[in-house]
């Protein structure tokens, strides 16, 4: 990756953690209080990122010819398997559990809440499972 794209990723990264973090998202506390329907406060979150995704992937094509790190727009087909339904369940269950999603998990960490780092390892060790064992050939 060039030194500018590095650059660019790392800001897109600190800027999704700083909103995750005034979001409130770094808290599983805040998380499971939303997902067990007590606090309505992260739905909020949730409406307006839907919203905003939605505005830029209608108006950045009609702006820029072709992304920043790539020759042209494009999609994959979508590809519902029972593998990827799986896994979805899988996250979907470690979510209502734990309280702790991989991206506010690290910025979790970075705001200071240690005791995510549990549910970090735990994300680790399925990721090299799943890799070492269910990974396409």
């Amino acid at each position: 990756m060039r030194p500018i794209a590095l650059l660019q990723v790392f800001i897109a990264g600190g800027l999704f953690g700083l909103g995750l973090t005034y979001a409130t998202m770094v808290q599983p506390e805040v998380v499971l209080s939303f997902l067990n329907f007590n606090d309505f406060g992260l739905l909020l979150v949730l409406g307006c990122a839907t919203g905003l995704t939605f505005v830029v992937y209608q108006l950045i094509p009609k702006i820029r010819k072709a992304p920043l790190f790539a020759a042209k727009f494009s999609s994959r087909p979508a590809n519902a398997r029972s593998r990827t339904l799986l896994g979805a369940l899988v996250f979907g269950i470690g979510w209502g559990l734990s309280g702790v999603c991989p991206g506010p998990a690290i910025a979790s960490v970075g705001a200071g809440n240690w005791p995510v780092l549990y549910a970090l390892g735990g994300m680790f060790v399925g990721a090299y499972l799943q890799g070492r064992f269910f990974s396409a050939k």
